[in-house]
């Protein structure tokens, strides 16, 4: 039986107390933020008075969106703590409302912005001091300068932002709240709860062939039930971003979304097409591995992520998983150590799992306040990398927002999965230096199987997706289930080449992610595991002068566009090459995975 949110123990909780200390204090500030939204449009259709009002607009508004960031941060947690609760649903409705509200009232910055005449800008920032520490922040807004509508225009646009953000809230809540899967029955008689958490966390990798099977049909079934549902509001962001693109006069949808990420689109389908061609050989025959050793009528979907090894699954408890990432992340030097302390000792992680808990894992990092960690620990060692992921994330954006300036701290999605997926690999190399337990060796090499199934499989296949689906958006083919089954479906054939069986549960997987909701995200998973790659080798290789280079990377949080953020450590990105030391390094584990055996 899942646990009542109120029903789990304080210490398997994060401390939301440390961004307010009771909702009633977060209903006020909320009442705050709205009657101080004035103090940044007083300076309304006055940005062309000179580099000194500029500045002084930039730096209210700075100070005025971290209270927001920090205001809307608590109704995101508090929903994903528990997004059942109707109070929790209510405090989300009234964020987002605010933030629309929010939104609307500043959209004149980057409308003015623009508006003025070109060169101005940056005339301004080589004569104010007090404006060029805004450089990054005014330059990502440049870069749009012929893609702007209309100042009422971008107000408007600005002010449906809590509409244009309901497919995102939709899904969610359907995920989270009203979806339900059937119990199954283990080979032993007991009857086995099915959560989406559950199911993504545990119940995905069990030993028993029986257990997983079982529970995937249970899971598919339960996605069935919303696929119409869930394929219109799939339609709707589509749709959403194809007609803004247009407005904007985007060449595509693709072009409008890849923007923000200030990237070639060479590197963009470099990432998709190299992976894709190169990996599959590899796939498949790890695929036909594992078939053989589990010793399986057909290989299944579900059966990718099995355990090769089912009778050797470590465990390790949640105070254990600390100490193991602590360690695996001493390379990395004491500032970034004391970070992994405090958010191990001072409740930054919410552990455990509940009725109405969002699933999967994720790190909130609120600027001016400390990150905030989700994720469901099962006992299962695996949870040790996904806690190094999040961590990874989280040392990062503290090192970020301690040497940047708020608006220049975020960086661009391409290079944000770099520090994530990289902790993952050095926490593997640790447990593999620190045995010689054949089995513990061969158990850490499927974990970072897993790590690139997830980030070079299953997330770059949720771009394919993306890239076709778009694509046919654009010539006004309907968004529907059927279509986005049969596409999933075709893509998933394509790349495993009939070594593992594609049924209706596998095609309904494009229901699983919230990520088609966040522009065109999944890609950058294999953009940040690719760095990741690259620097874990540089680190392994040359020890504390590449961590100590790393370290100046993520401090640079924003400040420089991603492809110099990766060129600072040491990798380019604009060739294929990367990638192909990469998918190279992956063959290398399934060779060493198949001797094992």
């Amino acid at each position: 039986m899942r646990l009542r949110r109120n029903e789990v123990p304080l210490e398997q909780t994060w401390n939301l107390c440390d961004l307010f200390a009771t909702p009633a204090a977060w209903e006020a500030e909320g009442k705050s933020l709205e009657a101080d939204l004035q103090s940044v449009t007083q300076y309304k259709g006055r940005l062309a008075e000179g580099a000194a009002t500029l500045a002084a607009a930039l730096r209210t508004y700075e100070a005025l969106l971290e209270r927001g960031v920090r205001w809307g941060t608590y109704a995101e947690l508090v929903l994903a703590g528990d997004g059942s609760d109707p109070e929790n649903q209510g405090m989300a409705a009234r964020s987002a409302a605010l933030i629309a509200q929010f939104e609307a009232a500043t959209a004149f910055l980057k409308s003015e912005i623009l508006a003025l005449p070109a060169g101005q800008v940056e005339a301004w920032m080589a004569a104010e001091p007090e404006l060029a520490v805004y450089r990054p922040y005014l330059e990502q807004i440049l870069i749009e300068r012929p893609h702007m509508l209309h100042p009422e225009t971008e107000e408007a646009l600005a002010a449906l932002g809590e509409v244009t953000g309901a497919p995102f809230v939709t899904y969610e809540r359907a995920r989270s709240s009203d979806m339900t899967f059937e119990p199954i029955t283990t080979p032993d008689g007991r009857t086995q709860p099915v959560s989406f958490a559950l199911y993504e966390d545990e119940l995905e990798i069990s030993a028993d062939t029986a257990v997983r099977r079982a529970s995937f049909d249970s899971f598919a079934r339960g996605l069935a039930a919303y696929q119409n549902t869930l394929a219109a509001t799939f339609a709707t962001e589509v749709k959403k971003n194809v007609v803004l693109a247009r407005l904007r006069r985007y060449e595509s949808a693709t072009h409008m979304l890849l923007a923000p990420h200030r990237i070639d689109h060479a590197v963009y389908y470099n990432l998709l097409d190299v992976i894709q061609s190169e990996l599959a050989p590899h796939m498949r025959r790890y695929a036909r591995l594992r078939k053989r050793v589990l010793g399986l009528d057909e290989m299944r979907y579900c059966d990718i992520e099995a355990p090769l090894d089912p009778e050797y699954n470590p465990t390790v408890t949640r105070e254990e998983a600390g100490r193991l990432v602590l360690d695996a992340l001493a390379v990395l030097g004491p500032e970034y150590r004391a970070i992994i302390e405090r958010a191990l000792s001072e409740r930054w992680v919410d552990w455990a799992d509940n009725v109405g808990k969002q699933a999967g894992a994720f790190c909130a990092s609120p600027y001016g306040a400390h990150s905030y960690i989700l994720l469901t620990f099962t006992g299962q060692m695996r949870s040790a990398f996904t806690l190094a992921h999040e961590l990874g994330h989280a040392g990062h954006f503290e090192l970020a927002n301690r040497n940047q300036r708020l608006l220049n701290v975020e960086p661009a999605l391409f290079f944000v999965e770099a520090p994530s997926t990289m902790n993952e690999l050095l926490l593997a190399d640790h447990i593999l230096k620190g045995t010689d337990d054949r089995r513990m060796r061969r158990w850490v090499i499927m974990q970072l199987l897993m790590t690139y199934h997830h980030n070079f499989v299953r997330h770059l296949l949720e771009a394919e997706l993306q890239r076709r689906i778009y694509e046919q958006a654009e010539k006004g083919v309907p968004v529907t289930a059927k279509l986005l089954s049969e596409t999933k479906g075709a893509i998933l054939e394509r790349f495993w080449g009939g070594e593992v069986v594609i049924d209706e549960g596998a095609r309904l997987t494009w229901m699983r992610q919230p990520h088609y909701y966040m522009g065109l995200y999944p890609y950058t998973y294999s953009a940040g595991l690719t760095c990741g790659t690259a620097v874990a080798q540089r680190i392994k290789e040359e020890g504390k002068p590449a961590a100590e280079q790393w370290l100046e990377v993520l401090k640079a949080g924003g400040s420089l566009p991603p492809m110099e953020l990766m060129a600072m450590a040491g990798v380019d990105m604009t060739k294929p090459d990367p990638i192909r030391k990469a998918v190279a390094y992956v063959g290398s584990l399934i060779d060493e995975l198949e001797a094992s055996f």
